[in-house]
């Protein structure tokens, strides 16, 4: 049995951190990805594709994006197999609902885990988040796979032994269905497909695909659609393709030399070239005091970028603290009085006097870290 699987692709993705008419590339380029993991499992010849979740932004997907979805389904030259996650979850009212889905299409319906029979021998057990919240982990109910052959899962839901992530890239990931990945073959099955997390990861028992088409800045390994060999032993062999279309990078520029805005300006634009998509920009480093660093100074950096978001990351300002001790100015008499407080600890002490002397510059265009 041939599979391609994906999951978490959020059509409709408001792009906040955008301009307006990036926002609506992105949106667009979402739905192109979709097409691609589509001609994908045509290509490869695939028995069945398989969604995990969180196809689309139940808040914010529009008409549209419903017909667009009821033509790449109902056009697919293959079954279709789709499990709810909790950003398009299963309603009354939702999309999924307003689809006259055709019989090769299968929606999960039941916030439990429910056995599909794709052919003799071969089973998908899923299950559909039926609100944003709350879902509780499919495990929970003590299902077990019953009949002969390969029994396949196919849910949306937060692995709780995913420490990495957990703590890490998708820390901000609310623990929505919890499991743990030893239930998966202790109900039975041989293995699971699953949406939420979305960096991807391959374990003994579980794929998580991860988001097929980068959503956020530092979402750029090895994501996509995934094909799966599925032997009759239920061993599964799992091969990823890329299938993005938008490119988003991260670039990290030290100030630390810099004499002037526009030298940061000029190196900003060295560190940047030849990069297209949208690019984050992240300045760190020693700045001189004198120098005047205003975001909005990285307009128009890039004719090939599609949009520069710029940050601030960890900034120190290279104030001379012994030659302004001697200062007789109301300056020096800062710096004095802030390095005799006894009561400070040496960091609190710096970011005291580096705000203090920014604000007595008139200045408000960097912070202190």
């Amino acid at each position: 049995m041939k599979l391609v699987a994906f999951a978490d692709l959020h059509l409709d993705t408001t792009f906040s951190w955008a301009n307006r008419d990036v926002a609506r590339t992105r949106r667009r380029n979402l739905r192109e990805s979709l097409r691609r993991t589509v001609e994908l499992a045509h290509e490869v010849q695939a028995d069945v594709l398989l969604c995990g979740g969180d196809l689309y932004e139940d808040a914010y997907v529009t008409p549209d994006t419903v017909s667009f979805l009821s033509d790449t389904f109902n056009e697919c030259e293959m079954p279709v197999v789709l499990a709810p996650g909790n950003h398009d979850w299963l309603g009354p009212s939702s999309p999924y609902a307003q689809v006259n889905w055709e019989s090769h299409v299968h929606l999960f319906q039941e916030p439990r885990l429910s056995p599909f029979v794709l052919e003799e021998g071969f089973t998908i057990c899923g299950g559909a988040h039926t609100r944003p919240a709350g879902t509780p982990g499919f495990f929970d109910s003590d299902f077990s796979a019953s009949g002969d052959g390969v029994h396949i899962a196919l849910f949306h839901g937060a692995e709780k032994g995913f420490f990495a992530f957990e703590h890490g890239y998708d820390s901000h990931k609310e623990p929505h269905a919890g499991f743990r990945e030893s239930q998966i073959h202790a109900a039975g099955l041989d293995y699971a497909f699953v949406g939420h997390y979305h960096h991807p990861r391959d374990s003994t028992h579980l794929t998580y695909p991860g988001n097929p088409d980068p959503l956020s800045f530092g979402e750029e390994s090895r994501r996509g659609a995934v094909v799966a060999e599925v032997g009759s032993d239920g061993t599964v062999a799992i091969t990823r393709y890329d299938v993005a279309v938008s490119e988003v990078h991260d670039v990290s520029l030290d100030l630390t030399g810099s004499t002037s805005a526009n030298d940061v300006r000029e190196a900003a634009a060295t560190a940047v070239d030849g990069l297209s998509g949208c690019i984050r920009l992240t300045l760190y480093g020693e700045l001189a005091p004198e120098i005047d660093l205003r975001l909005e100074d990285f307009d128009g950096l890039s004719d090939e970028a599609d949009q520069i978001v710029p940050r601030l990351g960890e900034i120190t300002v290279a104030y001379d603290l012994e030659a302004l001790a001697e200062d007789p100015t109301v300056r020096g008499q800062f710096v004095r009085t802030v390095t005799g407080d006894p009561t400070l600890d040496d960091d609190v002490r710096r970011r005291v006097i580096v705000t203090g002397l920014r604000a007595l510059d008139g200045r408000s265009d960097l912070g202190v870290e």
